[in-house]
């Protein structure tokens, strides 16, 4: 089940995904990672949804990634006497910590630790933005505010603080406990939440023990203006375009986006394109031509994965939703300016052993006419050095390690197969020869090249590289020479 494209799709799992049947057709779709969203079901419905995606991995032979992510610090404000009340524009309001039900000028905001970060001047955003308030006065336990732009506002809508980091915990008490059960479910890949700054992953990643790699989720301004610090302590990045849209205005957020996706490619670390893709397809068949535009953009920027949310969590057209995002993304790839735009964005590797023979891969699959790039490898490091290159051709990643193969399916141009351990090179190119005309990469007539470190099963040591012939008995007699 060859993927003709090089972007990944992750799609989330919900109550219109929530069979075995349904999660194989979104995979047979093209769906390369399935993400369950702690914030929604309950820990027995993540745990039958994980099962069955376990299910049709072992049925179709493919690893599968599985990404959860965690909820993070909800903030909401209290709920209205009334049920919801009309602020107009020049009106005076006030949050504080009384749990009494709100009227027309007050509500309960239950976190001291928004006044005690708050400052006259600062703007607080309620309902995702559609109400802004400008604080005029606070204290320790309350803000007076004027409305800026008004609306309706109603029971425990959530509130953002765009221009404060707040001195909140990384991690909810939720969090902590859906961070167990993720791990201990065996998740391949743990996204946070409202990261501000680096020390938010690092004390995530003392909890999770190596147990999944880590995803942040840049949906803070903070986020923005400490990324060169949280890209260097995380394994991968979330733009999530929905919470950034809301504190930052909305005309920042694309050249934001090409920015983190461009830093992401420079070291090499997966990013996913995420929220409100395919929007319109929650219920439409099609999505509008603008989504495919948007779709198509951070494809032609070199984003690993894209992602579908509520399309594929929620709405009426899952699969559609899925084959339509391959499709736009077979498209874009297949234009000759896709592949300007990729190697005029590639910056130089480090330099190593392991990089030079990477790049070295990736020039050789420019020049001559090979199939695939085969990379053995052990912790994921070579492959995901490889597809830092993105090459032209495909890359097959074989790894003795599950995990390993799962983790790497969020990667760029990443076809992975689980294979034996080999103790020496020609038992390698032997078995990634047998990979890549399995999986119709190439015929015994075509060639790949294959790289791998020796001595074999250590991370780290990428120090070979050959070009071998697909068909066995050319491998032995290249060998016997």
């Amino acid at each position: 089940m060859r993927r003709n494209r090089s972007v990944k799709i992750v799609a989330t799992l919900g109550p219109a995904s929530d069979t075995k049947q349904m999660i194989r057709a979104l995979f047979e779709a093209g769906a390369d990672v399935f993400r369950l969203n702690m914030s929604h079901g309950t820990h027995e419905e993540l745990r039958a949804r994980h099962a069955m995606i376990r299910e049709v991995e072992q049925e179709l032979d493919r690893p599968i990634a599985i990404l959860a992510d965690l909820q993070g610090p909800k903030l909401r404000c209290g709920a209205f006497a009334n049920g919801s009340e009309m602020l107009e524009v020049g009106a005076k309001f006030r949050l504080d910590l009384d749990p009494a039900e709100g009227t027309l000028n007050r509500v309960c905001l239950p976190h001291s630790e928004i006044f005690a970060a708050l400052s006259v001047g600062e703007t607080l955003l309620i309902n995702d933005g559609k109400i802004r308030l400008q604080v005029t006065s606070c204290g320790d336990d309350f803000a007076d505010c004027v409305v800026e732009v008004g609306g309706e506002i109603s029971n425990r809508k959530g509130v953002n603080v765009p221009d404060v980091i707040l001195p909140l915990a990384a991690l909810s008490p939720k969090d902590h406990k859906d961070l167990e059960f993720a791990c201990a479910l065996g998740v391949d890949w743990m996204a946070l939440s409202f990261v501000q700054r680096p020390e938010d992953v690092t004390e995530a990643r003392v909890l999770i023990k190596d147990r999944a790699a880590i995803i942040s989720k840049i949906e803070k301004p903070a986020a923005v203006k400490a990324f060169a610090e949280i890209l260097a302590v995380s394994d991968g990045i979330m733009v999530a375009r929905g919470d950034l849209g809301v504190e930052l205005p909305v005309q920042n957020v694309p050249p934001i986006q090409k920015r983190l996706v461009r830093a992401c490619r420079d070291v090499g670390k997966p990013v996913i394109v995420a929220t409100q893709m395919m929007e319109s397809m929650i219920t439409s068949p099609v999505p509008t031509r603008a989504e495919v535009s948007d779709v198509a953009t951070a494809i032609y920027e070199g984003a690993d994965a894209v992602m579908l949310s509520a399309e594929s969590a929620a709405g009426e057209f899952p699969i559609e939703a899925v084959s339509t995002m391959s499709d736009v993304a077979v498209e874009v790839e297949s234009d000759p300016t896709y592949r300007e735009v990729i190697e005029a964005s590639r910056t130089a590797a480090s330099k190593s052993v392991a990089d030079a023979i990477t790049v070295a891969a990736r020039e050789i699959a420019e020049t001559t006419d090979v199939k695939a790039i085969c990379c053995f490898t052990h912790s994921g490091t070579t492959a995901q050095k490889v597809s830092r290159e993105r090459p032209r051709v495909p890359i097959i990643a074989l790894t003795p390690l599950e995990d390993t193969a799962r983790r790497l399916c969020l990667f760029w141009g990443m076809h992975c197969v689980k294979t034996t351990a080999v103790a020496r090179f020609k038992n390698a190119v032997v078995n990634a020869a047998r990979a890549a005309k399995k999986y119709e990469f190439g015929e015994d007539s075509d060639s790949i090249v294959v790289t791998a470190g020796i001595p074999f099963n250590q991370p780290g040591t990428t120090n070979i590289l050959r070009v071998s012939p697909i068909e066995m008995r050319l491998i032995d007699d290249f060998e016997a020479d």
